[in-house]
């Protein structure tokens, strides 16, 4: 083997990569990372509380209808008010 091999000055790709990342990450590239980190947490947050609400909570009560509304009801069906 020679051991009289030389570079003539170009740097191999392997070490011109590190240079790059010694240099540190684009700020826009972890305002990005950030951002949709907090995004994800925030849904996933969600999704966990609402399935742990639809386990505990009891179902809603419906509202009561009013008298009015049921008259007008039993008017469309064709049966008689009580009391008429």
């Amino acid at each position: 083997m020679d051991d009289s091999f030389e570079f003539d000055g170009k740097v191999p790709p392997s070490f011109d990569r590190m240079d790059a990342q010694a240099k540190g990450l684009n700020p826009g590239l972890i305002v990005l990372l950030i951002v949709g980190g907090l995004l994800l947490t925030f849904l996933v947050g969600n999704y966990v509380l609402y399935v742990y609400a639809q386990k505990t909570l009891p179902p809603r009560k419906k509202k009561p209808v009013s008298k009015k509304k049921m008259k007008k009801e039993k008017l469309k069906q064709g049966v008689s008010a009580p009391g008429e």
